[in-house]
């Protein structure tokens, strides 16, 4: 059985793209369990009440993803 844990948004959702059935990939700053807030990756539905799997990151970690995003060419 899955663990309880909280959640509370820090600022504004950024959404990244919009999925289907109301669901939106959205890069957002999360609490989780009232511990110092990381930078989050994942789909959430328009409520908020729900996610999809994702990825939590440091303010460093995303700087240095940005840092190598910026240096690829995309396509």
């Amino acid at each position: 059985m899955a663990e309880n844990f909280t959640y509370d948004f820090i600022g504004d959702h950024l959404k990244i793209a919009e999925g289907s059935g109301g669901w939106n990939l959205e890069l957002n700053k999360i609490s989780w369990n009232k511990k110092p807030a990381k930078y989050d990756l994942r789909s959430w539905s328009g409520d908020h009440q729900k996610m999809g799997k994702g990825i939590t990151l440091t303010a460093e970690e995303l700087t240095k993803l940005r840092d190598l995003l910026n240096s690829i060419e995309i396509n």
